[in-house]
């Protein structure tokens, strides 16, 4: 994806639909081209192509699991590192499915005296590789799109265990705080892990601020902290607010101009 494109994206989710004729005159170039560049999104599933312009994909389908490996990848990074500079030593967790779980997962490998209950077999992979850590997996039923564990076995296992800090990732978070997925089975995995830990840490990516999703999975009230890469939108602030959920907001990097 070159910067067009991700800038292209990040249009698609703020406004919803774009035409391709103001897609042309934003950027400078051909309808042609834009229509190219929309073609390429679209096979990756990251949006979808309508009469006259480009809005978000379906809001009962999830992107695909490779792409979202992919998609922020960098937010991702600097989101999970803002997270893992919060979490003291000596914790117990539970962390759910997801791209921005698993860079958490990456972020935590120097952490000491955790134990963390998960039902993300990549999460599972990355922290079993810290000597100091030591790691629970849920049983279940493995999706191998994703290496999730889900299902009522999952759910059941998960409810032996109280623990500090449950991290989940969602898919959506609306404007008033209803925070959304599209996988019913890991909605209801992330509702236990809300249930059955003391503080919950959310983490999420500004583009999920304005998807939608399918199913209910919970509440901002529900959650103590929300870790992100952006300043929270206006339409959003006052649910935070309500909510008493603490936001902290990753440092953008700063661009160093290289000497030609």
């Amino acid at each position: 994806m070159n910067p067009r494109q991700m800038e292209l994206l990040a249009l698609v989710r703020s406004r919803g639909f774009v035409s391709v004729e103001l897609l042309a005159t934003h950027f400078g170039v051909t309808m042609q081209t834009i229509r190219r560049d929309i073609s390429q999104l679209e096979d990756e599933e990251l949006v979808r192509r309508y009469h006259g312009g480009v809005g978000l994909p379906s809001s009962v389908q999830n992107i695909a699991y490779p792409q979202r490996q992919v998609l922020n990848s960098e937010a991702k990074q600097r989101i999970a590192e803002l997270l893992a500079s919060q979490l003291p030593n000596d914790k117990s967790l539970i962390i759910n499915i997801g791209t921005t779980t698993e860079a958490v997962a990456n972020a935590l490998a120097r952490h000491r005296g955790l134990h963390v209950v998960t039902n993300n077999l990549n999460v599972a992979m990355t922290l079993s590789a810290n000597p100091d850590c030591e790691v629970i997996v849920a049983g279940g039923v493995v999706r191998t799109r994703d290496r999730g564990v889900v299902g009522e076995a999952t759910v059941d296992f998960i409810r032996q265990f109280k623990v500090d800090i449950g991290i989940i990732g969602v898919s959506s978070i609306e404007p008033d705080g209803t925070l959304r997925d599209f996988d019913y089975q890991e909605v209801k995995v992330a509702q236990t892990i809300i249930e059955q830990s003391r503080q919950v840490w959310l983490v999420a990516d500004h583009t999920k601020f304005s998807r939608e999703a399918l199913v209910r999975l919970g509440h901002l009230s529900q959650v103590d902290c929300l870790f992100t890469d952006r300043p929270v939108p206006e339409h959003l602030s006052a649910a935070l607010r309500e909510a008493g959920t603490q936001v902290y907001v990753a440092d953008t990097p700063v661009l160093v101009a290289q000497d030609s």
